[in-house]
């Protein structure tokens, strides 16, 4: 596969053209997004879907510059594709050839479940999503996939759009009823497999109505992507945006290039909500864009990366890790205290994942400056570490990486994300354990340490010199009283 590839999708409200670089075989980073509001739909639906001419040069143009920004990159890779309002017009064999014509570039319209089944392998691989169907409302469909134990058991496409529904019934003014029961009529036809206490929400309109949530809950992380939250507690929230008048979204903290497609979007959304039996919802920062690179990425893969296989943590150790050997071994010996302490401090099991992600992945700001090496590496995690993790777990695993040297976290640090964090004392720990197998690989050392906690003492046997180890295990701060005693392994 290209090292460079750029990912084109032409919807039915904007054109968006994403450029991912791999690292390794399945690592890869952002390099670029590009979007551009073309509406190539704008139009159509009131004139039997066909594409206008106006829209189509807006298209074109924003086209041309797409494939500037990919020679920039020297992309040696170009995957196209166009949903719904390109696949409904009768006129799109004319688009299609003229794009081709002048460009060279060529157009794979995909039809809806397509479409769902791209968002739900984004889904899949990049959030942490075990069972749930995904709903990627766009401006001329919604599309969903149901999905069981990770794997992408069944698709549907329905004819609801948010720009669909502004042309039909918001910009004719027609009562919000008819909308809604349009609506209720087109999603008749879901089958009642189609249930789900999980819903991932896709797309810019649900991730709109996400990020006005996260901002009236004043949540603590500024990422929408896995936000998840409860529907019992944003439903009115939800249909408030549904109803409003224009001039009041601002109020509900809805951006100006939404202000025309939120309200069927939302009206769309909750509807969909509803009928599938949702409590909660997860946004998904990722949708067609992403699951098309990823086909094409895992396509010997079942469309799955690897059991126990992270692509954000691959892409930052391929980029930032300075030392390979010595992060796996910080990751395991960071394992190994935390099994010798998980049952007399009464830590969470899960956790372990997390101190042993964090030990790993501890070094990565070197890179960028040794002397604040464990802030810059929090920094990197705050806003690379977002493929597969909830923000609980991000947040804690920078935290540990934060605090990794000395001190134990801060409140001063810790405060704006208490709800996310785990109680003070089970954080203590968890720092305290990174903390330690940093000291104790000091030397660079990377052979494989036992841990044994007794009677309030951690005994730790190392296959190596533990001089330098032993001066810094006692500056480190501790949560609670425990002895540790560092012993050469014999021959």
């Amino acid at each position: 596969m290209a090292k460079r590839t750029a990912v084109i999708d032409i919807g039915s409200n904007s054109a968006r053209m994403v450029v991912f670089e791999r690292t390794s075989r399945f690592g890869f980073y952002l390099l670029n997004e590009t979007r551009s509001r073309v509406r190539i739909s704008e139009g159509a639906y009131e004139k039997g879907g066909e594409l206008q001419e106006a829209a189509m040069e807006r298209a074109h143009r924003a086209l041309a510059e797409f494939l500037t920004i990919a020679r920039h990159y020297k992309v040696r890779k170009i995957l196209c594709v166009a949903t719904s309002a390109v696949r409904d017009a009768p006129n799109r064999k004319t688009f299609l050839k003229r794009i081709e014509k002048s460009l060279g570039l060529k157009i794979k319209v995909i039809d809806g479940h397509k479409e769902a089944w791209l968002g739900g392998v984004a889904a899949v691989n990049l959030l942490p999503v075990t069972d749930g169907i995904t709903i990627d409302i766009g401006g001329g469909s919604t599309d969903l996939a149901r999905i069981e134990n990770r794997r992408i058991v069944e698709t549907f496409t329905l004819n609801l759009g948010t720009v669909r529904l502004k042309e039909l019934f918001f910009d004719k003014k027609r009562p919000i009823e008819e909308a809604q029961a349009y609506i209720e009529g087109v999603l008749s036809t879901l089958p009642p497999s189609f249930k789900a206490d999980l819903a991932v929400g896709i797309g810019g309109t649900i991730r709109a109505i996400s990020k006005a949530i996260m901002q009236h809950r004043k949540h603590a992380i500024d990422l929408v992507h896995a936000y998840r939250y409860e529907l019992r507690n944003e439903r009115k929230f939800i249909d408030k945006v549904a109803h409003a008048g224009v001039m009041k979204l601002a109020k509900y903290g809805i951006k100006k290039d939404r202000l025309d497609t939120i309200r069927p979007g939302a009206l769309i959304f909750l509807s969909v909500l509803e009928r599938i039996g949702a409590k909660e919802v997860m946004t998904s920062g990722v949708g067609v864009r992403e699951g098309l690179f990823l086909s094409d990425l895992l396509r010997n893969q079942n469309h799955l990366f690897p059991a126990n296989f992270n692509p954000s943590i691959r892409s930052l150790k391929d980029r930032f890790c300075t030392e390979e050997r010595l992060s796996a071994a910080l990751a395991a010996t960071a394992g190994r205290i935390f099994e010798a302490l998980r049952e007399p401090m009464d830590l969470p099991a899960e956790a372990k994942r997390h101190v042993e992600i964090a030990a790993q992945l501890s070094q990565i700001g070197i890179r960028l400056n040794f002397y604040d090496y464990h802030r810059h590496s929090a920094y990197f995690i705050m806003n690379s570490l977002d493929y597969g993790f909830s923000h609980e777990e991000m947040i804690l695993i920078a935290t540990l990486i934060r605090f990794n040297k000395r001190r134990l976290p801060k409140e001063s640090f810790t405060k704006p994300y208490k709800a996310l964090l785990p109680d003070s004392d089970a954080l203590g720990w968890l720092s305290y354990i990174v903390s330690l197998a940093q000291a104790l690989h000091a030397n660079r050392a990377t052979g494989r340490i036992r841990a044994h906690y007794r009677k309030g003492v951690l005994r730790i046997e190392a296959p190596f010199g533990t001089y330098l180890a032993a001066e810094k295990v006692k500056t480190l701060e501790k949560p609670g009283p425990i002895a540790v005693m560092l012993e050469e392994m014999r021959d």
